[in-house]
């Protein structure tokens, strides 16, 4: 049989087995000790009967004018006998006996004390120098019935004890656990980026070097990923200078040469070194969105940084094309405008690259923080959908972009707790795309 692998179901049996055991062991030597001292108590009533009834038997006997004629006793009541009795002389005639007395019950007469046959339990006893004897009897059976009421009446309590016991065990372990769960819940309950010390005050102490190892490992990742992130905006950062100059030769050498190849070549340069840019752009980014702080600590309305990004991105559309919807009352939220600056452009940028050519793009940002950039365009197969927020994914291998613009917004949405969801076809269509996310806007912030 195996063992349960839950520790409250292994400490609540092993308390509860070793408590049972213990009370039965108890029990069992209770019953011993108690079936000693009511043997005791059998033995002293038996001499204390035949104490009783000798003196009496015998001032009886002595008066009698017919000597040796035996009598026996008749019962008083309905009541069975206990204890049984015979009286003899010293020849061994019977004298006087009890109702329920059987000659077969009672061995010969060999002397004062107490005496066991394989039926009864026997005290011998006399008078007048051994020519009155006396014995009495009990039946076994008697004393094994009171035995077996003993045990009963101490085991059947247990019965209800012990069910008893065993859920208090149960409940003291799992109230005894409460911490080790709530310590269980947090780590279940955190994101996968969250790599903050876990809390280990209320922890048990043997529980404690286990968190301690525990933070010991997260801090380790936190570098691990922070060396990452610091390498990638570093470099991002480093290469936009020789970027810069490498473009403006390019430039330069179509402006000034008047061979066509090499104009042409030239062209080429320009157009690799720009998707270099645009890649250490959201390579830098990407770093923002993973490692810096995403909430401030106060709300600002986010309808101007939503209009400044739009006024950006329509010198790269037709006038027109992407149409912004604005709730009247401000948005305030504590999203950094920065962050939401990036996640705004992203989406504007990815259904600028993949929609059908001269077709609308609808933004809309509503009071409730809720967040939509749709598009029309064929519709994406789910098995690709899945991916595309998957770093350097694209729907098509031969479609333009660096394939990190929703890479990049799902790693903000996942840090403000908000997923991102996608679809296509668009809701109400039957082709097009959406991305759609909700931002964490300030309660009681006015809506329409």
């Amino acid at each position: 049989m195996r063992r349960p692998r839950s520790l409250q179901s292994r400490l609540s049996l092993t308390l509860g087995a070793a408590l049972a055991l213990i009370w039965i062991a108890v029990a069992t030597i209770t019953a011993l000790i108690l079936r000693h001292e009511t043997n005791e108590v059998f033995d002293s009533a038996l001499r204390q009967t035949a104490e009783h009834i000798l003196p009496l038997a015998a001032l009886d006997i002595v008066g009698r004018d017919d000597d040796g004629i035996p009598q026996r006793l008749a019962s008083v009541g309905d009541d069975t006998e206990v204890f049984t009795y015979l009286l003899r002389d010293a020849h061994g005639r019977i004298l006087l006996q009890s109702q329920g007395a059987e000659a077969e019950d009672f061995p010969p007469y060999d002397g004062r004390g107490f005496r066991q046959t394989p039926t009864h339990r026997l005290y011998n006893d006399d008078v007048l120098q051994g020519s009155l004897r006396i014995t009495i009897a009990e039946p076994l059976d008697h004393r094994r019935t009171v035995a077996r009421e003993i045990q009963f009446g101490l085991g059947l309590p247990l019965l209800v004890v012990i069910p008893l016991a065993l859920l208090a065990i149960l409940w003291a372990v799992r109230a005894s656990l409460t911490s080790l769960r709530r310590f269980r819940e947090g780590l279940g309950a955190r994101s996968a980026r969250d790599l903050s010390p876990v809390p280990t005050s209320d922890l048990p102490s043997e529980i404690t070097p286990i968190a301690a190892t525990l933070n010991t490992l997260l801090a380790r990742l936190n570098s691990a990923f922070e060396a990452e992130r610091s390498f990638a905006a570093n470099a991002a950062h480093e290469l936009r200078t020789p970027l810069a100059g490498a473009l403006a030769q390019a430039q330069r050498l179509q402006s000034e040469t008047t061979d066509a190849a090499a104009r042409q070549r030239a062209a080429e340069i320009e157009a690799t070194l720009k998707r270099l840019t645009r890649l250490s752009e959201r390579l830098m980014q990407l770093a923002r969105a993973e490692g810096g702080r995403l909430r401030l600590g106060h709300a600002a309305d986010l309808r101007p940084v939503a209009r400044i990004v739009l006024d950006d991105m329509t010198r790269m559309a037709a006038p027109g094309r992407i149409r912004l919807s604005l709730p009247d009352a401000p948005v305030l939220s504590d999203l950094d405008p920065d962050a939401f600056g990036i996640l705004f452009r992203n989406l504007i940028d990815n259904a600028l690259r993949h929609a059908t050519p001269d077709t609308p793009i609808d933004v809309t940002l509503r009071g409730d923080g809720h967040l939509s950039v749709a598009n029309d365009s064929p519709v994406v197969p789910p098995e690709v959908l899945s991916r595309l927020t998957l770093r350097f994914e694209r729907a098509e291998a031969s479609a333009e972009g660096s394939g990190l613009g929703l890479a990049i917004v799902a790693a903000i949405a996942e840090r403000i707790a908000s997923p991102l969801r996608l679809s296509s076809p668009r809701p109400g269509a039957a082709t097009g795309f959406e991305a759609a996310l909700t931002l964490p806007v300030e309660v009681g912030s006015p809506q329409k």
